[in-house]
């Protein structure tokens, strides 16, 4: 009976299904493995952001050891070729084909070379080089040079060593292939924050990018201060010793604490040991001075923190290191033991040291913290008599309405495709049917909101949690307590392209400014762009996105017939499926460095009704309407 219920998969298991894949080969059948998810340039996490930071890790390894106080980068947008040039020793000529295409060739193995670098495993420029579909690397030590050329990870040129008379240092020029990352894109904000951390972590390294200078004289300070999108309600403490590096605040309207923490000057977007290790020393300390009996949660509330340690071979929980997993300062002695300090103890003991000194000595900052603290503790007195209610509430809700459709793999998860995990967020059921019925239930959630959302910006958090629909929504994304355990990487605000869903759109961006604005700060919050028009014949079907891809696709399609999409409920699911794949187009949530938070919101979402309606009829542009030819 057994038998005739599991059905053998007859096929030959035998020497010929032994497959050898040389490295670049192996890289390229399985990108993820070395740089996470390939994407197409609208995340900040996207594969391509992933291949110049491990470049320029190489040229900062080279500044922390010593040599070289400059790197060059350069973006040809049009042409997306990256340019990354340092001024250390430059890589050993006659290794240069070796480092950069054979895995388990380089220095980083060598802890006495790089005592406290970021790139361990040697893989790195490997990487960049077989996801590239044109790759050189050329390295000048002491007037001789070489440079080699490659092709998809294969060796296309190879100079020889030869004379030259630039200065010492290493040039890595690479186009990333457009087979694996299909119609990609450089979005410029993504790498100039990368090369602002870069500098703010390494003080006295000079960077240019696209010939502009970045440079800070006060590290993580200089960082904290040019992020906060509010203001702070004390002086940014500032403690650097040996290791560890930190700066910090406490701001107003924040509803749990936010971290800007690095490795070695690696951004370690998801914290790991270093920043627990902070977040409980913290609370520890504070706690002790002021002696109130508070929960930890209560003393970090709306604390803003930039945080940095150095560590020997430090172990991270992926190639893309974006989690610390050591809990020393350096690794295992051979035989298991480590005496060398624990990295909690340690950063713990610098906070008693340099943070209790500090509150001592400055009394004003000492008061606005506790100011801060009591309002916290009585703000969460208030919120926990409606929390537990609203909660069950909320579980309610989303069996009896299906509001949510999850999927089944979450961000917070350890599973491969966790960067893939997508929630979109839908006005109406129709829009979100049609969604539902063509998404991926591996990786992509929908939520339904019933009509437009309540307008947050003078609204309170205990207002939150009374708003079914508001509590529902940020319940759904589990990030009521931080950002740790936030269940979906991309939260995509899917909304019509009419009046309607552009005021829907601005409505939840302002709660999400308001109320969870590290959502924001961390590149999670994207608009789905779906197109506007179609226009097909027998032939063909092209998806127009603007009003110019409509007329180039009338004047190349004979007998046309041209569709406009009023809103999302009119695409059906089969063809949904091509908005939502792979080639799906998110516009990215950017905040600048500029961006003034509070007056933006007050004079969008503000009582001031008549200045905005001034505004409106001063800017409204009137367009003809057109009329459409079809050949």
């Amino acid at each position: 009976m057994e038998e005739d219920i599991i059905s053998p998969v007859i096929n030959d298991y035998d020497e010929s299904s032994i497959i050898h894949l040389e490295d670049m080969e192996h890289i390229r059948l399985r990108p993820g493995m070395y740089i996470g998810k390939l994407g197409d340039g609208s995340s900040h996490d996207d594969g391509i952001y992933v291949l110049i930071k491990e470049v320029i890790d190489n040229a900062i390894d080279e500044f922390t050891s010593g040599y070289g106080k400059r790197i060059n980068v350069k973006i040809d947008f049009g042409e997306r070729r990256v340019s990354i040039r340092d001024f250390g020793r430059g890589i050993p000529l006659g290794s240069i084909v070796d480092a950069v295409s054979k895995l388990n060739t380089g220095a980083k193995y060598d802890s006495k070379v790089f005592q406290k670098s970021v790139g361990l495993n040697g893989v790195g420029t490997k990487a960049v080089n077989a996801l590239s579909s044109y790759f050189k690397v050329q390295a000048v030590r002491d007037g001789k040079c070489r440079y080699a050329e490659f092709a998809e990870g294969r060796l296309t040129n190879d100079s020889g060593i030869i004379d030259c008379a630039e200065e010492n240092g290493t040039l890595v020029e690479f186009v990333p292939d457009n087979k694996l990352f299909g119609n990609y894109h450089f979005v410029g904000e993504y790498v100039e924050e990368r090369i602002w951390n870069y500098a703010y972590l390494n003080k006295g390294l000079t960077l240019y990018y696209n010939d502009r200078r970045y440079y800070s004289k006060n590290g993580l300070l200089d960082l904290l201060e040019h992020n906060m999108d509010a203001e702070g309600l004390y002086p940014v403490v500032h403690i650097k010793e040996g290791d560890f590096e930190c700066a910090f605040t406490h701001v107003n309207g924040q509803s749990a604490d936010y971290y800007y923490s690095f490795v070695n000057g690696q951004h370690t977007t998801e914290g790991g040991t270093h920043q627990s290790a902070f977040r409980e020393g913290f609370a520890r300390v504070v706690r002790e001075f002021f002696k109130k009996d508070y929960e930890p949660a209560v003393f970090r509330q709306g604390l803003v923190c930039a945080l940095c340690v150095r560590i020997q071979e430090p172990v991270f929980e992926a190639q893309t290191k974006t989690k610390l997993g050591s809990t020393h300062l350096a690794p295992n002695n051979a035989d298991g033991t480590n005496d060398s300090p624990v990295l909690k103890t340690y950063v713990l003991d610098i906070l008693k040291r340099n943070l209790d000194n500090y509150l001592h000595m400055n009394a004003a900052t000492a008061d606005a913290m506790l100011q801060k603290i009591n309002q916290n503790e009585k703000e969460r007195k208030e919120i926990a008599g409606i929390k537990k209610v609203a909660r069950e509430s909320s579980k309610k809700a989303s069996l009896n309405n299906r509001k949510l459709r999850d999927c089944h793999i979450h961000y917070n998860s350890n599973n491969a495709r966790r960067l893939e995990t997508t929630i979109f967020i839908t006005e109406g059921d129709s829009a979100s049917g049609s969604i539902t019925k063509s998404r991926d239930v591996a990786t992509q959630a929908v939520f339904s909101l019933r009509g437009k959302p309540k307008n947050t910006y003078s609204i309170s958090k205990v207002d939150v949690y009374k708003n079914e629909e508001l509590n529902l929504l940020h319940n759904a994304l589990d990030i009521d307590d931080g950002m740790e355990n936030l269940r979906y990487n991309n939260v995509v605000i899917a909304t019509d392209a009419d009046v309607d869903g552009m005021h829907i759109r601005l409505l939840l961006l302002t709660f999400f400014l308001r109320f969870y604005p590290e959502l924001i700060r961390t590149g999670h919050v994207y608009i789905l762009q779906t197109p506007l028009f179609r226009v097909r014949n027998k032939q063909k079907t092209h998806y127009c996105y603007t009003d110019d891809e409509r007329i180039a696709a009338i004047n190349t399609t004979p007998n046309a017939e041209i569709t406009r999409f009023k809103g999302l409920g009119e695409i059906s699911p089969d063809e949904f499926k091509n908005f939502i794949g792979k080639d799906m187009r998110l516009d990215p949530v950017l905040l600048h460095k500029d961006f003034d938070t509070k007056a933006v919101l007050s004079f969008y979402m503000g009582e001031n009704t008549l200045e905005r309606r001034d505004f409106i009829m001063n800017n409204l542009r009137v367009e003809d309407d057109e009329t459409i030819v079809v050949a």
